[in-house]
């Protein structure tokens, strides 16, 4: 059921999509080559485009090397873990937390090119059926399973180096965190709340960041990986809604579809969920240091993330799928919040 009681969009059973103009379809002698072969949602101007190889810019496309916002909400999570671990433990904060920084933000970009590697491995059939999709370099034909498949290893394997530079229970969270990112991209195909997925996925840096600033798991860190998983549900519903049309041609799930006109309380409930358990995560961090001032200063963190949410719901339009794109790329900004101002909290 949707948000607003009624059935989503039903598929056809049996029903072949239609692709969109300039797509090639199942017949031999349909157009193969899309309109344009441009990617709907990168970021124009980007240095992909600009500066890298001509032979390497498909392999980057295909990590979304083009589209940096992924990175950031990959990363900024194992910022917070790791800047709230170092406020509960004050001696660990120092170097240890520079080189927790460092390899997170090599190991995100890293990760997120690999399981976006994998994403589009699995959905090769289908890319080509979305608007937004159908030019991503395994759907219109620049690159083949083979290449993606090594290109995916290149990019595990070097993040798996970094992780290695991490403590025992920091590397153990990290390979369980394989499972997630394999399972997510099958999400769509069998739950209306694919969202979830993700965010378990997007989300775990918090977990394996803080367990490498601590050395070990914290109740702490639990809820500040419940926010963000909250946090993604919200975003990336927003995200889903520039696909809803697409989505239900094709029979992909998503929080948007199951929402539809109602989005807007769901939003908010994730909202008000993501800075509750934010600011649970903030006090069962920093109760036993008994200091009021350093508790107030990061508790701020979650209350400022909270109104800029609230700004963006205040922005939404979902049928308007520009502003969806640009709400959506706005949580870089609002999980920067949270970082600027847990460190912040360090010098108090």
């Amino acid at each position: 059921m949707t948000g607003n009681g009624q059935k989503p969009e039903a598929e056809k059973p049996g029903a072949q999509p239609e692709a969109p103009q300039g797509v090639a379809g199942d017949n031999p002698g349909d157009e193969a080559r899309p309109a344009s072969d441009s990617i709907a949602d990168r970021v124009e101007g980007n240095w992909v485009d600009t500066h890298a190889p001509e032979d390497l810019q498909p392999y980057l496309r295909l990590s979304r090397a083009d589209r940096p916002i992924g990175t950031w909400l990959l990363l900024l999570p194992c910022w917070w873990g790791a800047l709230l671990g170092a406020l509960a433990v004050p001696e660990t904060a120092g170097w240890l937390t520079v080189w927790i920084f460092l390899a997170c933000a090599l190991g995100a970009f890293l990760m997120r090119g690999a399981g976006c590697t994998w994403n589009d491995i699995t959905d090769r059939d289908l890319d080509p059926l979305v608007e937004r999709t159908r030019n991503r370099p395994l759907a219109s034909g620049q690159l083949g399973v083979r290449e993606a498949l090594i290109w995916m290893a290149v990019q595990a394997v070097a993040s798996f180096f970094i992780l290695l530079t991490f403590n025992s229970a920091a590397i153990a969270l990290g390979i369980i965190a394989l499972l997630p990112v394999a399972i997510y991209p099958f999400a769509k195909r069998f739950t209306w709340w694919p969202q979830v997925f993700l965010g378990v996925a997007f989300n775990w840096g918090a977990l394996l960041a803080w367990t490498a600033q601590t050395g070990s798991l914290g109740l702490p860190a639990v809820f500040l990986y419940l926010a963000g998983i909250a946090w993604t549900l919200f975003y990336d519903t927003i995200y889903a809604h520039q696909d809803r049309e697409d989505d239900a041609l094709i029979g992909i799930k998503s929080t948007a579809r199951l929402f539809g006109d109602k989005s807007e309380y769901w939003l908010r409930g994730f909202l008000l969920a993501s800075v509750a358990l934010m600011t649970l995560a903030v006090i069962f961090a920093l109760a036993p240091r008994a200091d009021p001032l350093v508790m107030s200063v990061t508790l701020a963190a979650a209350w400022a993330f909270g109104a800029h949410l609230n700004w963006q719901l205040g922005k939404l339009d979902i049928n308007a799928p520009d502003t969806c794109l640009r709400l959506f790329r706005s949580n870089r900004d609002a999980g920067l919040i949270v970082v600027l101002i847990f460190a912040a909290a360090l010098f108090v």
